[in-house]
């Protein structure tokens, strides 16, 4: 991460962000889609920030996406779909994304699991606001606030736009078997530059993602996992990353659990320690935001809570890449 030059100031861009970034891959690159152990992922993030204040930041994900073999080979492709929720502010503004995506996973190898995707995301995107909670200067009688009067404004109480994103990534194995794996990859988000604005053409900021991963067993049953997401969206941009170690217990191969526990850290804005329980096919995390941004006075330490909730599984169908000698995943 020291090979990064951040801005001397943190500063928050025009996108929503989860500090279990890990469990929603699309959002960090629609070529992540696929890039696991299984044929089906279903993945949801709650998010509930700055509770000290009146009118905390309320933000879910839920991602699915399906992959299979296509031709003769050693090729795979991924379907899925991001919906994305966000609820803030004093006035409700809400937004809500729509995003189908598509991947395809092109084997590099003939001996091991390395692949270069390419995946495309892009949908619907609404906006909208409680108007009745909108207070203007129009509304000032000479004495103080009275509602009945008009807010002098005109824009509408809610709007929509077409949004896109672009991703490519490389994932192999360290070595000739797949006891460590890992990933890099860089992704283009908001390449069409939609208007993002109630009432005036204000084009949404492209932003650039830049993401890594890496999976390193220690013994048969222990491991350790890093993530890290360098964001750019110009002039903001935001350093994310850390690592768990997990132990598995019960079988070797299907453990009856698997327990994860570590720590991330958003640069110059929170650290946040993480708990993760696998019971195949399902796995739950917690994590919450521990603040230590100048807005640590105002927020009282207290950043976000996570919640989220996943299941990865395999399809009993003749062409699972349950079957496959190679196919990608992390």
């Amino acid at each position: 991460m020291s090979g990064f030059t951040l801005l001397s100031k943190q500063v928050k861009s025009q996108d929503l962000h989860f500090s279990q970034f890990f469990e929603a891959p699309l959002l960090r690159n629609p070529s992540l889609a696929g890039l696991y152990e299984g044929d089906i992922r279903l993945q949801g993030v709650y998010r509930n920030q700055w509770n000290s204040i009146a009118f905390p930041y309320q933000t879910g994900s839920f991602n699915g996406d399906y992959k299979f073999p296509v031709g003769k080979g050693e090729d795979f492709m991924s379907v899925g779909l991001q919906f994305l929720f966000d609820k803030a502010g004093t006035v409700a503004l809400t937004t809500s994304h729509l995003l189908p995506a598509v991947n395809f996973h092109k084997s590099l190898s003939a001996t091991r699991n390395t692949y270069l995707s390419l995946g495309f995301m892009g949908g619907l995107v609404t906006r909208r606001l409680d108007r009745s909670k909108v207070t203007t200067n129009n509304q000032f009688d000479g004495f103080s606030y009275n509602g009945s009067l008009p807010d002098g404004e005109t824009f509408t109480n809610d709007f929509a736009f077409l949004d896109a994103s672009v991703g490519m990534s490389f994932s192999s194995t360290l070595g000739n078997d797949d006891q460590h794996l890992f990933f890099v990859g860089l992704a283009y988000h908001h390449f069409n530059k939609p208007v993002n604005s109630f009432y005036r053409d204000i084009n949404h900021l492209p932003k650039w993602v830049l993401s890594g991963g890496l999976k390193i067993n220690l013994d048969p049953y222990s491991y350790v996992t890093f993530h890290s997401d360098y964001t750019r969206q110009w002039p903001y941009q935001q350093l994310i990353g850390g690592g768990m170690y997990s132990r598995k217990i019960g079988d070797e191969d299907v453990p009856t659990y698997t327990i994860h526990g570590g720590l991330y850290m958003r640069y110059n804005d929170a650290v946040i320690p993480v708990v993760k329980m696998d019971y195949y096919p399902f796995s739950m995390a917690f994590s919450y935001d521990i603040n230590v941004s100048n807005l640590a006075t105002a927020s009282q330490g207290r950043g976000g809570v996570e919640v989220s909730l996943s299941y990865i599984a395999y399809v009993n169908k003749p062409n699972s890449t349950k079957n496959s000698t190679k196919c990608p995943k992390f």
